[in-house]
């Protein structure tokens, strides 16, 4: 049945758009306005879409953008779904497994995050080399759709190393601090209290979030390069004195956004000039 909504899904997005996109973006809180950087858009409302369900939070638009960065077929989804919102697992993935459908190799997630890592601050963006799932949810639970990939999928290297390394070598080159960290997904939706931000700090996690892991193991499922790019928004709680609020995270997320949309495009054509894409 889920093989059957991803193939309908993007039988409709390429009756409205011929190009086979080679490169899937998600957007996060806040960084939908990186669409600005995508040339000869088609835009298509997720409500449209047959089997995309309707973005419910504030930054997450609803939008799949089509077109190109530097000459290569893009395909961005301008918003998210999270478990927080009542939606199963497999409504979660559905839009990257259909950006796969439609033909894309890599995929760059991106979100906003509270700072675990003492050295991060709000308006730092983090290389993701890594994820702790504490969200209790796996997009994979239930019978394997062998068509999507295997039963037992290697999360070994759920960021790819030369994609992640790429992104690196172009926020050096383009003097953009790139940071990297551990990122740890919470099902939310309240922020984590003090004692949870210290346990989380103990086993490892650098970044807390509530979105981003589903997809990323989903991708992996698929065979898809990923890499992660996550933009600090707030201090995790007990770390400042400040109260956190999904309007802020909003704000300071805009503000990152001349960094993250040169990392992000600069990539884009390195991988074109390297011949990735």
């Amino acid at each position: 049945m889920a093989m059957n909504k991803v193939l309908e899904s993007s039988q409709y997005i390429q009756s409205k758009y011929k190009v086979k996109p080679k490169i899937g973006i998600v957007l996060g809180s806040g960084l939908g306005v990186y669409i600005d950087q995508i040339q000869n858009k088609t835009i298509i409302l997720y409500k449209d879409i047959p089997h995309f369900k309707r973005t419910t939070v504030e930054g997450h638009d609803g939008r799949l953008i089509l077109g190109d960065v530097h000459g290569v077929p893009v395909a961005a989804l301008q918003g998210r779904m999270h478990s927080y919102e009542g939606h199963p697992m497999e409504d979660i993935v559905h839009p990257v497994r259909t950006l796969a459908a439609l033909g894309i190799e890599m995929l760059f997630v991106t979100n906003a995050s509270g700072g675990i890592n003492a050295d991060f601050h709000p308006g730092d963006l983090v290389s993701i080399v890594d994820h702790i799932n504490l969200s209790g949810r796996n997009p994979l639970v239930g019978p394997n759709i062998a068509e999507l990939g295997p039963r037992f999928p290697d999360m070994g290297q759920a960021y790819d190393p030369d994609l992640t390394a790429l992104l690196k070598q172009v926020a050096a080159n383009h003097h953009v601090n790139l940071k990297s960290g551990v990122y740890c997904s919470v099902l939310g939706p309240t922020y984590e209290t003090p004692a949870e931000i210290r346990m989380l700090r103990t086993i490892g996690a650098d970044l807390v979030g509530m979105s981003t892991v589903p997809e990323v193991i989903a991708a992996n499922h698929l065979g898809l390069k990923v890499a992660g790019v996550a933009c600090v928004t707030n201090y995790a709680a007990g770390i400042k004195a400040e109260k956190l609020n999904h309007a802020d995270v909003k704000k300071v997320a805009e503000k990152a956004m001349v960094g993250f949309a040169t990392i992000l495009t600069e990539t884009i054509s390195e991988l074109k000039k390297l011949g990735k894409i």
